[in-house]
């Protein structure tokens, strides 16, 4: 790796990682102050629950109103949308862009030309992009365990919590690899941010369909989302080393192949 560029790399995209930590926590930090209210109102909200179609409460994630009285519960419901579908977002629209804005911003020259190889550069900007998304995951969560220590009236499983987190950030780190495998296959220079939101929106699509329609339970296996456990009310919830081999495997897999893609490809000077 080389640390010159990793710093200029890093300072490049920090605006982008500040604004993103500030949106999630905005997020989580609302939501959470709303639980007590929440708590207060629970029959008649519940009530009003109640009439909402049971497929478009499972599209939010909600389903066991039981669910939403637990603080940690609540927190996961909306966890889902903020840190699931909106940090993979961030995740997979940095690495997919890190490389390849080099050669659509017509840069790429400038950087071959100089005293650095390409696992330099490639190491260096995933370097970069898995500091990112760490910092972005670690920020979130400790927000969302102090807006749940402020606002809840009971205990909760720190364990869950931890364990919550973590199927976030490997989810993150999976779009991650994903975009960066993404930029070493294209073949023209240009941004492919629209396609990797667009991919992150589909899968969870697919994975929200699959858990309202029976007849398509089996495809929400297509997708990442449906390797992530968010019942962490359940007393047995626990990290499954079936999806921990599965988040790590692919992202492995995917960082090695785009290595050795980046290595042999083609530079749009």
């Amino acid at each position: 790796m080389n640390h010159n560029l990793f710093a200029r790399e890093f300072r490049r995209n920090a605006f982008s990682l500040i604004i993103w930590t500030i949106i999630l926590t905005a997020l989580i930090s609302v939501t959470m102050s709303v639980y007590p209210t929440f708590l207060g109102n629970q029959s008649k909200i519940l009530g009003m629950l109640s009439l909402i179609p049971k497929e478009a409460l499972q599209f939010k994630g909600i389903s066991n109103f039981g669910d939403l009285l637990s603080v940690l519960g609540f927190y996961a419901v909306n966890n889902i949308i903020y840190m699931l579908v909106i940090g993979s977002v961030y995740a997979i629209v940095l690495s997919s862009n890190i490389l390849l804005k080099e050669e659509y911003n017509k840069t790429a020259e400038y950087l071959l030309t100089r005293p650095v190889t390409r696992s330099e550069i490639f190491l260096s900007k995933l370097a970069v992009i898995s500091i990112n998304v760490l910092v972005l995951n670690l920020v979130t969560s400790l927000v969302g365990f102090i807006f749940i220590e402020l606002v809840r009236k009971g205990s909760f499983s720190v364990n869950a919590f931890l364990i919550l987190s973590l199927y976030t950030l490997l989810l993150n780190f999976l779009f991650a690899s994903t975009g960066l495998f993404l930029s070493t296959i294209v073949k023209r220079p240009k941004p492919i941010t629209t396609f990797s939101i667009g991919l992150v929106i589909i899968l969870y699509f697919v994975f929200t369909i699959s858990k309202i329609t029976e007849s398509m339970a089996k495809i929400g296996y297509l997708t990442p989302f449906k390797y992530v456990d968010t019942n962490v009310i359940d007393p047995a919830y626990r990290l499954d080393p079936v999806n921990l081999i599965y988040f790590t495997g692919i992202s492995l897999l995917l960082l090695v192949l785009s290595f050795r893609l980046y290595l042999r490809k083609d530079i749009y000077t």
